[in-house]
C-alpha cells in the first residue's frame, strides 16, 4: 500500500510555481495577484482562507483578503464582485463558499469574470470544461489529477467511481475521468444518495474517488483487493482528546480500507493540500493570461 501524500506533492508544486514566478517578475513582467473575499466567521473558511494567503506567500503572488460580517446585503457583495471585475490588477479572484442563506451563491458565481473565475465554478469554465476546452478547472478535481499523474496512477480503461454528484466536486470529477487525456480515459460510475447499487458498483471499481461529506461511510466490505482510494472527504468530528475538540475525518474508514489498497490519500494531508494548490496553478494561469489571453 503506497500513502498518496499530498502535503508533499502540494509542496513541490508551490515550488515550481514560486520559481517560475521570480522568473516573470526578474523579467519585468507582472506578479500575479489573487484576491479573496470572506462573509462572515464560519470556523472552516476562515482556516482555508488562511492557507490560502499563506500558499499566495509560499508562490510569491500578491494577495488581498476583502472580510465582509455575516450581515452583508447581496447587493452590496455583487457590487465588490463587479469591481473586481474591473480591477487590472486583481488577476482572479474567489468568494469562499458557503454565503449566507440570504445571499444566492449562484448569483455571484455568475457575477465573476470567468475570466477571473480561479475557483472554475462559473457556468462557462464549467462548460469548457465538459468538452475539453481550455479553462479554469475547478481546485479539488484539478489538485486530485495532479496527485494521480504524480504518482503514475494508471487510470486508461480503469473503471472509477465517483462517489458524490455536487457541483464542486463529483460532476467535474466525473467528466475529468472520462476525457481523452491522461489521467483519464477511464469508464466512470458516479454513485449517490439514491444509488440503489451503490455497494456492488464500490466492489467492481478500480479507483473509488469517495465526496459524500459522509464519515467513514466507505468500509472494508466496499472496495477490493489492489483499489485506487482518493478520499475527499473533510468533516469535523467532535474528539475530547484533542485540543481544538475535534478531528478532521474523510469518507472512508482509512484503518480498514488502507490494507486492501494499493494507493490512498490520508485525511488530513491528502487532497486539501492539493485543492489550495490548484487554485495557485488557475492564478499562476490568470496572471499569464495563459487560457483567455
Amino acid at each position: 500500500m503506497v500513502l498518496i501524500d499530498g502535503k508533499a506533492v502540494a509542496e513541490q508544486v508551490k515550488k515550481e510555481i514560486s520559481e517560475e514566478v521570480n522568473a516573470i517578475v526578474a523579467s519585468g513582467g507582472k506578479r500575479p495577484h489573487l484576491a479573496a473575499i470572506l462573509v462572515g466567521h464560519d470556523g472552516g473558511s476562515e482556516t482555508y482562507v488562511a492557507n490560502k494567503v499563506k500558499a499566495c506567500e509560499a508562490c510569491g503572488f500578491k494577495s488581498t483578503l476583502i472580510r465582509y460580517e455575516q450581515d452583508v446585503t447581496e447587493e452590496e457583495l455583487l457590487a465588490k464582485v463587479v469591481e473586481l471585475n474591473n480591477d487590472d490588477d486583481v488577476d482572479g479572484f474567489i468568494v469562499q463558499l458557503p454565503l449566507p442563506g440570504h445571499i444566492s451563491e449562484q448569483k455571484v458565481i455568475e457575477t465573476i469574470d470567468y475570466r477571473k473565475d480561479v475557483d472554475g465554478f462559473h457556468p462557462i469554465n464549467v462548460g469548457r470544461m465538459s468538452i475539453g476546452l481550455p479553462c479554469y478547472v475547478s481546485a479539488t478535481p484539478n489538485g486530485i489529477l495532479e496527485l494521480l499523474k504524480r504518482y503514475d496512477i494508471e487510470t486508461r480503461g480503469k473503471k472509477c467511481v465517483v462517489l458524490g454528484r455536487s457541483n464542486i466536486v463529483g460532476k467535474p470529477m466525473a467528466m475529468l475521468m472520462m476525457q481523452k487525456a491522461c489521467p483519464g480515459d477511464a469508464t466512470v460510475t458516479v454513485c449517490h444518495s439514491r444509488s440503489n447499487n451503490l455497494v456492488e458498483e464500490c466492489r467492481e471499481a478500480d479507483i473509488v474517488i469517495a465526496a459524500l461529506g459522509q464519515p467513514e461511510f466507505v468500509t472494508a466490505g466496499m472496495v477490493k483487493e489492489g483499489v485506487v482510494v482518493i478520499d475527499v472527504g473533510t468533516t469535523r468530528v467532535p474528539d475530547a482528546t484533542r485540543k481544538s475538540g475535534f478531528r478532521l475525518t474523510g469518507d472512508v474508514k482509512f484503518d480498514e480500507v488502507a490494507p486492501k489498497s494499493s494507493f490512498i490519500t490520508p485525511v488530513p494531508g491528502g487532497v486539501g493540500p492539493m485543492t489550495i494548490v490548484s487554485l495557485m496553478k488557475n492564478t499562476l494561469l490568470a496572471g499569464k493570461k495563459a487560457i483567455y489571453g
